[in-house]
């Protein structure tokens, strides 16, 4: 399963023309951050870094009740092979555990979404650890969001990471994806592909 988004790195590299759109979008672009859309809808933010591997990093972006964390977005991040040293201290920061777009754009660099695929699937089985991070039941449906994100700065872009996210339905749904990212599903995954990532974000993230 990690061989699947591996390949999707590797095999969905931008071409200059698109890189070049890119760029152009991000002079424009107000998405908001995942992390700011989640304290502006329910007051609080947080990550926890569930498991760092090598290129490879699962995390939960959870809101806090009390002592109650609930998991807003689950993400996978496929980090790039070969990271630049244009923004090698934000990329080691990343590294020790803090939020990737707030490290960023902190340090004046502009975020592009070049999304694969916006898509839901079910939770189902004996409640897999993204269904306990969430508190959703069996057979709840939750947004799924498959992107490579693009880093930007002056007339600089660079590759940087191959993302899937799950969203926790109370947050964001199918519908709200499609309106926030442009999507070409002309372009999209593999019907395989697409089962065998669904199931690694499904999965118990591996012991630290």
């Amino acid at each position: 399963m990690l061989d699947t988004i591996e390949d999707i790195s590797r095999n969905r590299k931008l071409t200059p023309a698109v890189l070049a759109a890119a760029l152009s979008a991000c002079a424009t672009e107000t998405v908001l951050l995942n992390s700011e859309r989640i304290e502006q809808q329910f007051g609080s933010y947080g990550i926890n870094v569930l498991a760092s591997e090598a290129g490879l990093r699962r995390s939960s972006l959870f809101s806090a009740a009390g002592r109650e964390r609930i998991c807003r977005t689950y993400a996978v991040v496929r980090f790039t092979d070969q990271p630049d040293t244009s923004y090698s201290p934000e990329h080691a920061k990343v590294l020790a555990g803090n939020s990737l777009g707030e490290v960023f754009k902190a340090n004046g660099w502009k975020i592009h979404k070049q999304t694969l695929h916006i898509g839901s699937f079910k939770i189902e089985g004996e409640r897999p650890e993204i269904g306990t991070l969430m508190r959703l039941n069996d057979g709840r449906v939750v947004a799924l969001h498959v992107y490579q994100l693009l880093l930007a700065r002056g007339n600089q872009i660079f590759e940087y990471a191959t993302i899937i996210e799950a969203h926790h339905p109370d947050y964001l749904v199918e519908s709200d994806l499609l309106d926030f990212y442009h999507y070409d599903n002309s372009e999209s995954l593999s019907t395989e592909s697409l089962t065998e990532l669904v199931t690694l974000i499904s999965s118990r993230a591996p012991a630290s």
